[in-house]
């Protein structure tokens, strides 16, 4: 099937050139020139991945990124922007973005990156009865109970909340500021170390003494769980 973009880009000439480049590489690519627009669209529509530019008329690529992070949590979302400092990066992925391009960029390299995205978005963990699987790990939404390739693990109601999360989002870039709001309901502190602390609980028993590892870290940009035998 014929993958869905919509970029938001406010330079007509570059989304012009974006548009025909993701065109000839067989992508179906739809163009919005506003954030706001950018926003509505992607709320209403089904788009397999979504580019988006920060610096926007009506409402920055910052902004909407965070309300279709809340609304459309496995929405693969790239950044196209010309500010690419680590500052610049790191504000892009809390925003929710899970890659991050600087201008300028070859036409290759966003392909590259989309496949990639949209590679990944297959792995994403979904509920079947009320259970999620990513490879042999195995999490009972209903009885709170784990399992590793048939093996019971124990889990703090938090452990299993966050390991919860990371599955319903196999495969996306989870920045602290995003599990400490999703999970403990509360805003990341940069002087604490309480997720990192929790990450590293949750590796000692779901991936210490089993394969593959599942639990990846980018360091000053957050976790992610994925199967690397699938990636």
């Amino acid at each position: 099937m014929t993958a869905k973009i919509l970029l938001i880009e406010d330079d007509k000439r570059i989304s012009e050139l974006i548009k025909r480049g993701l065109g000839e590489n067989g992508f179906i690519a739809e163009v919005v020139h506003d954030g706001l627009t950018g926003l509505k669209l992607s709320l209403q529509n089904a788009y397999d991945v979504v580019i988006t530019d920060i610096a926007l008329p009506k409402l920055d690529g910052l902004q909407v990124c965070k309300q279709l992070r809340q609304q459309k949590p496995s929405l693969p979302i790239i950044m196209l922007t010309a500010l690419g400092t680590i500052d610049d990066k790191v504000e892009g992925f809390d925003a929710g973005a899970d890659d991050y391009l600087v201008k300028p960029f070859e036409m290759r390299e966003l392909i590259a990156r989309i496949r990639a995205l949209l590679k990944r978005a297959q792995l994403i963990v979904r509920p079947t009865n009320g259970v999620l699987r990513c490879a042999n790990l195995v999490l009972n939404l209903d009885t709170k109970t784990a399992e590793r390739d048939g093996t019971c693990i124990h889990l703090t109601p938090k452990e299993f909340k966050l390991l919860a999360y990371m599955m319903q989002n196999a495969g996306r870039l989870l920045s602290r500021a995003e599990i400490a709001e999703k999970v403990w309901d509360t805003h990341f502190d940069t002087g604490t170390n309480f997720i990192d602390v929790y990450i590293n609980y949750l590796r000692k028993k779901v991936d210490k003494n089993f394969e593959p590892k599942l639990i990846h870290t980018r360091p000053g940009m957050g976790f992610m769980l994925l199967n690397p035998e699938q990636s």
